[in-house]
């Protein structure tokens, strides 16, 4: 239970102290070099969230993936655990 609030802690800290997350490619990076040049800033902006955005999608996926086979997991358990103290009941009582 401990570590994966590290781990998300963690992750907090390591998304907020990045710096170069708003990096490109080199051709998405001349088409905003040449963008910028023109004086239009939005094509730039609107890169870098579809970047970025791109960047998130796979591992947000795979963190709800994880969360629910846990919390499944934790249930299917406490239902084994509830099924073996009855029996432990049912025998004791012979």
């Amino acid at each position: 239970m401990k570590s994966w609030k590290g781990f998300l802690a963690l992750g907090i800290v390591y998304f907020l102290t990045v710096a170069d997350t708003l990096a490109q490619c080199a051709m998405c990076r001349g088409t905003v070099e040449s963008t910028m040049s023109n004086g239009r800033n939005q094509v730039a902006v609107g890169l870098n969230t579809g970047i970025l955005y791109l960047f998130v999608t796979p591992y947000l996926l795979v963190a709800v993936i994880i969360f629910l086979w846990i919390r499944t997991s934790k249930k299917e358990h406490g239902k084994r655990l509830e099924i073996s103290s009855r029996v432990r009941r049912a025998m004791s009582s012979m």
